[in-house]
């Protein structure tokens, strides 16, 4: 099943590319929103966290591969991933079997001398990966939270303060509508 997720994510990885450099250019034509900054901030946290689950399917993917060629055929022990061509000869005569890890990503290579060697892949670096985007989208979403704060804080101030009866729109000390007050208080209105 995660061999089908890394696929998926294999897959939709050029479509994330081209939504990332679409929002890129419209950033910088002319017409964008007011409040562009909020806005961007909050879909680049979006964009780093599907990125960052998108890394980590890919790892897990790979790994679930490995695992599943490792189970199937008649070459399949020790491990096809174990027996790369950069792994030399003589360690590979005590490979004795493998271990797969999901949290992190990895697949391990187990020598009879119960020492660890990592198989051929990609696993680091996509982990880089993974823990650099969280942590970018948890900074991006912060920022937004901060900046749409900042925004609110500052359309508060430049609103006018209401006076004493809830009216925005009157100056205080206006005391034009006061004679009307009067009138309904003394009943004289419908006189």
């Amino acid at each position: 099943m995660l061999a089908l997720l890394g696929l998926a994510a294999l897959v939709a990885s050029p479509l994330w590319c081209i939504a990332v450099v679409v929002k890129l250019v419209s950033v910088a034509l002319p017409g964008r929103r007011p409040d562009r900054a909020v806005h961007l901030l909050r879909w680049s946290a979006g964009m780093a966290v599907a990125a960052a689950v998108g890394c980590y399917l890919l790892a897990s993917g790979a790994v679930a591969f490995a695992e599943h060629e490792s189970r199937s055929g008649a070459d399949s022990s020790p491990a096809p991933a174990c027996r790369g061509e950069e792994v030399p000869r003589e360690t590979r005569l005590h490979l004795v079997t493998h271990r797969a890890s999901y949290f992190p990503p990895g697949f391990d290579c187990l020598l009879d001398d119960r020492t660890t060697y990592e198989s051929s892949g990609v696993y680091d670096t996509l982990n880089t990966c993974v823990v650099v985007f969280a942590v970018g989208a948890g900074v991006l979403a912060a920022s937004a939270g901060f900046a749409a704060a900042r925004r609110d804080r500052d359309r508060d101030r430049a609103r006018p303060m209401p006076d004493a009866d809830g009216d925005p729109g009157k100056p205080a000390g206006d005391t034009s509508d006061d004679e009307r007050h009067d009138d309904r208080v003394s009943g004289a209105a419908g006189a």
